[in-house]
């Protein structure tokens, strides 16, 4: 269950990340508290997850989930440049993500 915990933490991570994008444009009381909303709900997460789970362990989990959740949103959602390399660094970032849950 910690697990399913840490990766609902990094994807409320990346979603904190978009609502910053959407409070840059709109700049209004429900764009604020979508963004404090999703960065709660990803510390929540996270702290549950960290019950078990190292702590660095879940830390480079999250944050991994959280940079390349964070990269693919900006290509895909905000037509942000694709290449080679930036899709070849997420892949690695999360191949390292999944080495870290094989080895614990």
């Amino acid at each position: 269950m910690e697990w399913i915990y840490l990766i609902l933490a990094g994807i409320f991570e990346i979603t904190g990340v978009a609502s910053i994008s959407i409070l840059n444009r709109k700049q209004n009381a429900a764009s604020f508290l979508a963004m404090l909303a999703t960065f709660s709900l990803s510390f929540l997460f996270l702290s549950l997850a960290m019950k078990t789970i190292p702590m660095s362990t879940a830390y480079a989990v999250w944050t991994g989930i959280g940079a390349s959740g964070g990269t693919a949103a900006g290509i895909f959602l905000y037509n942000e440049p694709k290449s080679f390399i930036r899709v070849a660094s997420i892949i690695i970032v999360l191949a390292s993500a999944v080495g870290l849950k094989l080895i614990n």
